[in-house]
């Protein structure tokens, strides 16, 4: 964490000075916003958090309650989620206080008595250490209060506006703000009362019966697995000696239990195969009682016992695979003619089992990937058209998690005897364990992301895909960091240049290149308005070949060490050297001669390039840019 750059901070350097639109911020919804966020939902709240990071950009998230989420139905964290919340500074607190799952336990029908389930498999939750992140369990709840938490000590001051329901919207084009919305008051002296705010632009985050998304004319298709589970947080006394481990549990009855521990040490999930529902049978499924769910659960677990003495939350659903073909309002035939004003999310756009645990992770995701784009628009970085990409690139994405978590609820409900194989899906968690950490999206080429021409030159780091983390040496200090998890949520680009072996000032292609990133039109740089810091709108960092004792810091090129603040301090912090005892070069493939690796804001690696390719640089982001301001050289 950096700070002191703008004077001396004695209070919490969490909380940023106030800037823009958060100096004056009116306490009473505005009737005219930029971006208006419908739900305070995981997609709404990360998208609220982002955007709170762009002082110029007036936000604003409503939400129905009279206040923050108690009890939230969401709880698992895949290791995706918490390098995203590395971004947002809350990693490390959130993963003090969830439950870490390291290992997931199989249960089965004991083949010497079927009436009796044994353990068969103790699987690492990830065999093949695809991320150094945790994967966690804590309520959705507090995932929204580090988010408010984010946003609160943010330039713009924002927080949620609580009690208003959506009820419809209309586009008029022409208009600055072009997005009528009616609110209706659903909380104190107010209620009932309806409410006009018009926007720029409109966020759906509302979940599964999305009145946003009924307003521009969108429907879940899909269908129900017509299979049905029973789900409860409960408190219980048990001898099962895996109660505090992830387990999926068969038995020779058919039923299947997935349980999940939760935080705080005692306090567990179970989600409880209640079996088939025939045609016409939800209702008489969604009327199962809790006392029905733990009898059931009893009769799984046989022979050992379940005494539950409180439950704090329970529910019953059918599985249910459902996608829109499109998450944003612009109709197929008006595809490349106009860019989209209004935006779905979360729920509100894909709907799939909780147990492959992907809705919340996912949905959040949306967000990060949306609120970046909303920024750099609203704030005159990039041409509109670059919204067009969220609804292609998450759309693909959904449709991708929808036949991941098809297969595995399916294998979860297959009774033992039905699979060929007895460690069939043992085997399956272990093969998709990148699709369950969610790090297997890849976005395909688009405006966005360049088509891997060079990708030999840095294997480690596909494009298209987030980009992941290694070992480093800051230089100035010799600290060991991980060279992405310096990556902030604040909507910038990341430029990453792995040097060639030459030391710096040698002249070597590295030096040639920063000499280009400083001075030439065609820069990316150029395009930092010229009263803003150099690295305002691109995070440029080097990592060098050498030891960090052998780096000259002093001889390190200036765009790698740039001034900031009204001081004109220099940032050290942007000069790296390989670990020898973990080379970045070797884990993540990275030529000798060196590479070029560009990073969007929400962590996805758009291009991979040679040190001397500055032509094809300027080229990728010239459409990406609008109207670059006067060189700042």
């Amino acid at each position: 964490m950096q700070f002191h750059h703008h004077g001396y901070v004695s209070g919490d350097p969490r909380v940023q000075p106030a800037a823009g639109v958060g100096l004056d911020r009116p306490d009473d919804l505005p009737d005219e916003v930029d971006v208006l966020i419908v739900g305070t939902g995981p997609a709404g709240m990360i998208t609220a958090a982002q955007l709170s990071r762009f002082p110029g950009v007036v936000t604003r998230i409503v939400d129905r309650r009279d206040g923050r989420l108690a009890i939230g139905q969401a709880d698992g964290i895949q290791a995706r989620s918490v390098e995203t919340f590395q971004a947002f500074g809350f990693a490390g607190r959130i993963t003090a206080e969830a439950y870490r799952i390291t290992e997931t336990a199989f249960w089965k029908p004991d083949p010497a008595d079927p009436a009796r389930i044994t353990r068969t498999a103790l699987t690492p939750d990830d065999p093949s250490g695809i991320s150094e992140f945790p994967h966690l369990i804590v309520n959705q709840a507090r995932v929204l209060d580090y988010f408010a938490e984010f946003m609160a000590n943010s330039p713009t001051r924002m927080r949620p506006d609580y009690g208003y329901e959506f009820s419809d919207l209309q586009v008029h084009d022409g208009r600055e703000h072009p997005v009528e919305v009616t609110l209706v008051h659903t909380a104190g002296e107010r209620a009932g009362r309806t409410r006009t705010v018009r926007a720029k632009y409109v966020v759906g985050a509302d979940g599964a019966r999305s009145k946003v998304r009924a307003s521009i004319g969108c429907t879940l298709a899909g269908a129900a697995a017509n299979h049905a589970w029973g789900v409860m947080d409960a408190l219980a006394v048990t001898d099962f000696p895996d109660i505090r481990r992830k387990c999926a549990i068969q038995s020779a009855t058919g039923g299947s239990i997935l349980l999940i521990p939760r935080e705080g040490g005692h306090l567990f999930r179970m989600y409880v195969d209640l079996g088939e529902v025939p045609e016409g049978g939800s209702s008489a499924v969604r009327s199962t009682t809790i006392e029905q769910i733990i009898a059931t659960a009893q009769e799984i677990l046989h022979p050992y016992t379940l005494d539950v003495r409180d439950v704090a939350w329970h529910s019953v659903y059918e599985v249910g695979h459902r996608l829109t073909d499109r998450f944003d309002d612009v109709l197929p035939e008006e595809a490349g003619s106009r860019s989209p004003r209004v935006f779905i999310m979360g729920d509100a756009c894909h709907t799939h089992s909780a147990k492959a645990g992907q809705g919340m992770n996912v949905s959040m995701q949306d967000g990060f990937n949306l609120a970046w784009k909303l920024g750099h628009v609203l704030e005159g970085r990039s041409p509109e058209n670059l919204l067009s990409t969220y609804s292609a690139e998450r759309q693909v994405a959904a449709q991708a998690l929808i036949d991941f978590d098809r297969e595995w609820s399916t294998l979860m409900a297959k009774k033992p005897e039905e699979m060929a194989d007895p460690g069939e899906l043992e085997r399956y968690y272990v093969r998709t364990a990148e699709n369950l950490a969610g790090l297997a999206v890849q976005y395909a080429p688009s405006q966005l992301v360049a088509e891997p021409v060079h990708q030999q030159l840095a294997a480690g780091f596909p494009v298209g895909r987030r980009f992941k983390s290694a070992p480093v040496v800051r230089v100035c200090d010799g600290n060991p960091v991980h060279l992405g998890h310096h990556a902030t949520a604040d909507g910038r680009w990341r430029i990453y240049v792995f040097a060639d072996a030459a030391r710096p000032g040698e002249g070597s292609a590295t030096d040639r290149l920063a000499q280009w990133l400083t001075d030439a039109a065609g820069s990316p740089l150029a395009a930092t308005p010229p009263d803003a810091d150099l690295d305002a709108w691109f995070d440029v960092k080097v990592v060098y070949q050498q030891a960090h004792p052998e780096v000259d810091i002093t001889a390190v090129p200036e765009v790698f060490k740039p001034r900031t603040g009204p001081f004109g301090l220099i940032d050290y912090e942007k000069v790296y050297a390989a670990d020898p005892a973990s080379d970045v070069f070797e884990l993540r493939g990275v030529d000798r001669g060196g590479a070029v690796v560009v990073v969007r804001p929400d962590q996805y690696v758009a291009n991979v390039l040679p040190l001397d390719a500055h032509a094809e640089l300027a080229a990728y982001f010239a459409p990406l840019l609008r109207l670059p301001v006067t060189h700042r050289g």
